[in-house]
């Protein structure tokens, strides 16, 4: 691949380019909608990346060109870069240009090309995988020597405010900082990190992930309204985030709050119980175990948070009739994919039954991927 988009590059813009970056898409194992809670969450990068293709300009031009676009390449001027001011894919990579440019950094324009396997509208981060590859290269290529968690909230910040999506600090995380063979246990404040061995194939297990496509956007304000619930219920309760209320306090706390917040506190503070789990599971050397937290996580995203939908329920009541040890929704929901933790033996059942389940209701079949635990943002050339 490295050569063929070196000369599609070559080809669309008219001279060698200087390096190929790639940043890949995640899966959230578990911990959903807690890092805007400053809580914790479980992710891990898939092999399927965003590859960036790119040269430095003088003239203070960014021209952005996607394999997956309709053949155009957008042209701005780095100097005019604003929020509200780019539409489409182009505003991830152009919001990270400005995001750079807001906190000093000293970039210009380049040439990028864009080759992306990561799915989109699938809740497995294909914008924060383009907007990591943007931050990787523009950092390597401008020499700014800025360390990995602070690429990672360059692109949030590039996500929040300029492309308008008020997500958190997790997908940019992921898609920086994984590591081959591991899964990403992060804490959302602090942005520590820690490595936790994920080694599916030695205990004989497959993580699917079932894209639904029922494409979301987070960008329709039912994302934004999730989280301005959350931080009234957390200024209600008199604290700095809802990572500050212990599961054991839960009870109490609920009887504080309006009827309308009290499912999603109960979300989150369980979700951050869980990933503490789940860690705990893997780090005994037990990730089978991981099956009840995920369907337990699924059932909270459903009741609780409101998130799932029709055709990710099916995908996980499904999975798990048919054998898997645990499935859930992941990403922000409203659609997207579903991960399904199975036994190696009997990976194609469940993905034949989940494919049955969606042709008898109707729905067009999911798309099956194989999840493995892979390296983070990086050059490749």
């Amino acid at each position: 691949m490295n050569a063929r988009v070196r000369r599609d590059f070559e080809r669309i813009h008219g001279h060698a380019p200087e390096g190929v970056w790639a940043a890949p898409g995640r899966v959230n194992l578990i911990g959903e909608h807690t890092d805007y809670n400053d809580g914790f969450a479980l992710p891990m990068a898939l092999p399927q990346t965003a590859v960036l293709v790119a040269r430095r300009r003088a003239d203070g031009l960014l021209r952005l060109h996607s394999a997956q676009g309709d053949g155009r390449t957008t042209t701005l001027r780095v100097a005019d870069l604003a929020p509200g001011t780019v539409s489409g894919w182009a505003r991830y990579p152009a919001g990270v240009v400005w995001a750079l440019r807001e906190r000093g950094m000293p970039v210009g324009g380049a040439d990028l090309h864009l080759d992306s396997a990561v799915p989109t509208g699938a809740g497995l981060s294909s914008s924060a995988a383009l907007e990591c590859a943007v931050a990787v290269a523009y950092g390597d290529l401008y020499g700014l020597g800025l360390r990995r968690p602070e690429l990672a909230r360059v692109a949030q910040y590039a996500e929040n405010a300029f492309a308008g999506v008020p997500c958190g600090i997790m997908d940019q995380m992921a898609s920086v900082c994984c590591a081959e063979g591991s899964a990403l246990h992060l804490d959302s404040r602090t942005l520590e990190v820690r490595q936790v061995p994920f080694d599916l194939a030695g205990h004989g297990l497959r993580l699917l992930v079932l894209d639904t496509r029922v494409a979301h956007d987070l960008a329709d304000g039912a994302y934004a309204a999730l989280r301005a619930g959350c931080e009234r219920a957390a200024r209600l309760l008199g604290l700095p985030a809802l990572r500050d209320l212990a599961e054991a306090e839960l009870p109490g706390a609920l009887g504080r709050l309006p009827a309308e917040l009290v499912p999603l506190v109960r979300h989150v503070v369980t979700e951050n119980a869980r990933v503490g789990r789940a860690v705990e599971q893997l780090a005994a050397g037990q990730p089978s175990a991981l099956g009840p937290l995920l369907t337990a996580g699924h059932a909270s995203l459903r009741d609780d948070y409101g998130v799932s939908c029709p055709e990710t329920d099916l995908a996980v009541e499904s999975a798990v009739a048919a054998g898997a040890l645990g499935a859930r929704m992941t990403g922000g929901g409203f659609g997207g994919s579903v991960i399904a933790l199975v036994r190696a033996e009997g990976a194609g059942a469940v993905a034949e039954a989940v494919t049955a389940a969606f042709t008898a209701a109707g729905y067009r079949a999911p798309a099956v991927l194989e999840a493995v635990p892979s390296a983070g943002a990086r050059r490749i050339g």
